[in-house]
């Protein structure tokens, strides 16, 4: 594996809320490059995992621009819904990833399933895997889990996504209702990236 320093480092994603978190999370003597500063749409994620995704999107970002790529691939698992939304996270929020849609489509089918289910602890794990992928062909992906439960109604206006439904385990405030730094602590995220760091 490759053991020069990254100086710069392309993050393969269009999600804004994810690329903010990435950011935060990268040591600050990278320079960061973007998708769109080179005009790069994101590709079809036609992957059947989470790994595969991730793997996918950092060697199309790679070979399109011969930059290194950092991808993430991340989503949400809810147990009564045979771990969907899982690799359609972002999927259920439509072309336009609105998460208010995805977050009612959950509620809608936890009622589908069980209409008494804002009483009980609904299990349900945030996924990420980040891969970094350089020009030569060369690749590292790292695993991140978070479990947690199913909040009954959205709380808090911080983080992206599912973020405001989701309660992580041994905690009573959802994703949303943390300080950045809280939830970068404890995250599937974060828990992925302190795995990858010590290639970057």
């Amino acid at each position: 594996m490759s053991k020069k320093k990254i100086n710069e480092l392309l993050i393969g994603s269009n999600n804004k809320g994810k690329l903010k978190e990435i950011k935060d999370l990268l040591p600050k003597n990278i320079k960061i490059f973007l998708p769109q500063n080179f005009k790069i749409i994101s590709p079809k994620e036609n992957g059947k995992t989470f790994k595969e995704n991730s793997f996918l999107k950092a060697k199309y970002y790679s070979k399109k621009t011969g930059m290194i790529c950092l991808s993430d691939d991340s989503g949400l698992e809810i147990d009564l819904l045979n771990k969907a939304p899982g690799i359609h996270s972002s999927r259920w929020g439509g072309k336009k990833n609105n998460f208010n849609l995805a977050i009612n489509k959950v509620f809608i089918e936890l009622n589908k399933k069980d209409n008494n289910w804002k009483n009980k602890k609904i299990k349900a794990r945030f996924i990420c895997v980040l891969t970094i992928y350089w020009p030569d062909g060369k690749s590292v992906n790292t695993l991140g889990t978070v479990g947690g439960i199913i909040s009954e109604k959205k709380k808090g206006k911080n983080g992206f996504g599912y973020d405001p439904i989701f309660i992580p385990k041994g905690k009573t405030l959802t994703f949303a209702q943390m300080k950045p730094n809280e939830k970068y602590k404890i995250d599937h995220r974060s828990l992925a990236f302190k795995k990858i760091k010590k290639f970057l």
